[in-house]
């Protein structure tokens, strides 16, 4: 648990800082000129996701702690993986880039927010009594929003230097997500079996029913395919690493960082299988 504890925090901010370096004015500015796609994309996200985790919730025989561990990778904001598959899929980057900077950023409220308030409802009394909503916003701030404005700020100050650390940047997050889903998985090696028994199966159908549904949503509101193919990506490919961070600054790690670990390996897979299906979509 030591390896998660003392990379996590470094991990995230390296990794936001990253997402930070890719974002312009623009990304943000688009939101307010072309935001029917964008809102859809938001809602999909931040409330029918979680909304889907507390029905699998209520009707699926798990513990407590995994329940709670499945709603934190559900209120998580989407990865900046999410990004590069949105290009595979020939989707809409540019709106796929809007969606993970700006639920990002927003996810320093909306995650604790909705964490507090879905375990009121479901029943589950385990919050540390130290922690409150606005200790975990604040801590969120500092490793998210921070080096996120860092980056874009590097960005506009230092764009020749920007385009060409920025690859590397990008191959260093993914070395530094890996070590921490390693080490929370290695840290639970014990009980990691049973673990991913008891929440493969809920994890695999919380990633595989947003896809759908947010596709299906995308279709029937959205203006085209390529939006589509965008926001389904956008709601199946969650951050894996902040999820881990959050449940770790909240509940103290182990059981609860599971989903989390679960899911970030289940999205890779099945994100791919569905880009290539997206691939042959018109």
């Amino acid at each position: 648990m030591e390896i998660v504890t003392k990379i996590l925090p470094i991990a995230l901010a390296f990794i936001m800082l990253t997402l930070g370096l890719s974002l312009t004015t623009q990304d943000f500015i688009r939101v307010i000129k072309q935001p029917k796609d964008f809102l859809l994309g938001m809602f999909s996200q931040i409330l029918i996701l979680p909304f889907v985790a507390i029905l699998l919730i209520k009707v699926w025989p798990i513990s407590p702690e995994l329940a709670v561990g499945l709603l934190i990778i559900a209120v998580a904001p989407g990865g900046v993986t999410s990004n590069v598959l949105t290009s595979y899929a020939k989707g809409d980057v540019a709106l796929s880039i809007s969606l993970t900077a700006v639920i990002s950023l927003l996810s320093i409220i909306t995650v604790p927010f909705i964490i507090f308030n879905s375990m009121d409802f479901l029943g589950f009394n385990i919050v540390n009594k130290n922690i409150s909503l606005l200790s975990v916003a604040m801590q969120m701030f500092l490793i998210v929003a921070v080096p996120t404005l860092i980056g874009m700020i590097i960005r506009k100050m230092l764009n020749q230097f920007t385009q060409k650390f920025e690859p590397i940047a990008n191959k260093i997050s993914l070395v530094l997500f890996l070590i921490v889903l390693v080490g929370a998985i290695y840290s639970e090696k014990d009980n990691i079996v049973n673990y991913f028994v008891e929440s493969g199966l809920i994890t695999l159908s919380l990633n595989l029913l947003m896809m759908i549904i947010a596709f299906f949503l995308a279709h029937f509101f959205g203006s085209g395919i390529k939006q589509k193919k965008t926001i389904a990506i956008e709601c199946g490919l969650q951050n894996g690493t902040l999820a881990i961070f959050v449940g770790t600054i909240m509940f103290g790690g182990g059981i609860y960082i599971i989903p989390a670990a679960t899911y970030s390996l289940i999205m890779f897979a099945t994100s791919i299988l569905f880009v290539l299906f997206l691939r042959n979509s018109n």
